[in-house]
């Protein structure tokens, strides 16, 4: 059922004559190449990557969407504490994204914190980054999604026949706690 090509050509749908951006998988590594045309390049032909690059992308404003990779650094897995907190960081507003994209068509989502050497440290850091994920995916709700992310999440709640209409109930049957809280208002 869900299949990355599907997004492929929704993503070209919805968003290729107006920006000039498509939408392809197949890489080792996620890279947002700008030219004619700008490239969001997602890893292999998984679902989840293409999602959290379509993200990125509606984060980036003009000037970013000039630069590779947004002119954001990268650090490969194994990162240490430091770089840890600071991936977290920039990545709330991407992965509340990703959250609403998963809500708008179906799928689980767990938040990443892309470093599989983390540590206990590091679990605790990604409770509580799955925390502020969930709330700043809220946020978008109660503020009203930015244009592009609320064009996506139509475009796939209409492919994916979802029923999406914005709503935080959507949000919140995908979203998957760590095993330390496995529901939103458990803890509270």
């Amino acid at each position: 059922m869900y299949c990355s090509a599907t997004l492929e050509g929704l993503f070209r749908d919805t968003f290729s004559s107006r920006y000039h951006t498509v939408l392809e998988g197949g890489a080792e590594e996620p890279v947002y190449s700008p030219g004619a045309p700008h490239r969001i390049v997602y890893t292999r032909d998984y679902f989840r990557s293409a999602l959290h690059e379509v993200a990125h992308w509606c984060v980036a404003g003009p000037r970013r969407r000039t630069l590779e990779d947004y002119g954001y650094w990268y650090a490969p897995d194994g990162r240490d504490a430091g770089q840890q907190q600071l991936f977290a960081r920039v990545e709330v507003a991407p992965q509340a994204l990703e959250a609403l994209f998963c809500a708008a068509c179906g799928h689980d989502f767990r938040v990443s914190m892309d470093n599989l050497d983390g540590d206990e440290a590091a679990l605790r850091l990604e409770a509580a980054f799955a925390e502020q994920v969930h709330r700043r995916a809220h946020r978008y709700l109660e503020e009203g999604l930015p244009p592009r992310p609320l064009a996506w999440c139509r475009a796939l709640a209409a492919c994916f026949n979802t029923g999406w209409n914005g709503g935080a109930e959507s949000l919140d049957r995908v979203f998957i706690f760590s095993a330390e809280r496995m529901t939103p208002d458990a803890g509270r």
